[in-house]
């Protein structure tokens, strides 16, 4: 079995003081794709090269103290691509891509980290311009190569996937453009929601993002925002899904998925 984790760590520094490594060291995920690292290399190196005995590879945002995304693998990748060809977006750090090639598999493992439109009108531009060129880059990868894209989407897809469904239909997140461009993914574009797949109906227990705003968290108002979205011969690998909320280390929770292979 192949445990991939993925998790927006809203900054490795403040994540890692809260218990992630030792969790990562229970829980030993075979990778682990993370978001909002908020850190360049500088601050990377002599500390965060490994944890719990998996290597990172960085997209660092060239902005300080902002988005960024890793993907730390117990496995040597056969190559590491950063960016997607965007030069507004690859320099906010967005994109990680981890290749493990071999006779039998060409795979891509991914961490992602899609714009929050939430800060006003000109970031849910920029969010709209992000999904109108990530679109046709995950259609050109899917033509090449399996893949599971793990990462924060800043979506919540369908009304099983956040608490108020109603009060945030006019706000990022749940915007019906954003849900529309989800559905476009999972529909001509041919991939897979993997949780989704084996928890079609989950509704409370789905959630992975919770606002720092008023009890979000203690009374379970949440968002399904972290995503594996996969091609779909590797989507039929997955065998179990876990959203771990014992411990928390950012103001998103870990999602993993279990994958019937091995290197």
């Amino acid at each position: 079995m192949f445990k991939l984790t993925s998790l927006n760590l809203n900054g490795i520094r403040s994540a890692t003081t809260k218990g992630l490594e030792d969790w990562l060291a229970k829980s030993a995920p075979d990778c682990i794709c993370v978001q909002e690292v908020k850190a360049q290399a500088p601050d990377v190196a002599g500390r965060f090269e490994t944890l719990a005995g998996l290597r990172g590879h960085f997209h660092f945002a060239e902005k300080k103290g902002y988005s960024g995304t890793a993907v730390y693998s117990r496995h040597e990748p056969s190559d590491v691509l950063t960016g997607f060809g965007n030069p507004e977006f690859d320099a906010e750090g967005r994109y990680t891509e981890l290749r493990f090639d071999t006779p039998k598999r060409k795979l891509s493992i991914v961490s992602a980290y899609f714009p929050s439109g939430s800060s006003g009108p000109e970031r849910q531009e920029a969010k709209y311009r992000f999904l109108d060129a990530f679109y046709p880059h995950l259609q050109a990868l899917k033509g090449q190569r399996e893949f599971i894209l793990c990462g924060d989407v800043n979506i919540a897809h369908t009304q099983n996937d956040l608490k108020n469904w109603r009060s945030n239909q006019k706000n990022s997140g749940f915007l019906p453009e954003e849900r529309a461009w989800m559905t476009k993914v999972l529909t001509e574009g041919g991939l897979i929601d993997v949780y989704r797949r084996l928890q079609p109906d989950t509704t409370d227990a789905c959630y992975t993002w919770w606002s720092n705003r008023g009890q979000a968290y203690a009374n379970n108002v949440g968002w399904r925002l972290d995503y594996h979205l996969a091609t779909p011969a590797t989507a039929a690998l997955a065998r179990t899904e876990a959203i771990y909320k014992g411990e928390k280390f950012s103001d998103h929770a870990p999602i993993t998925i279990g994958y019937d292979f091995k290197f």
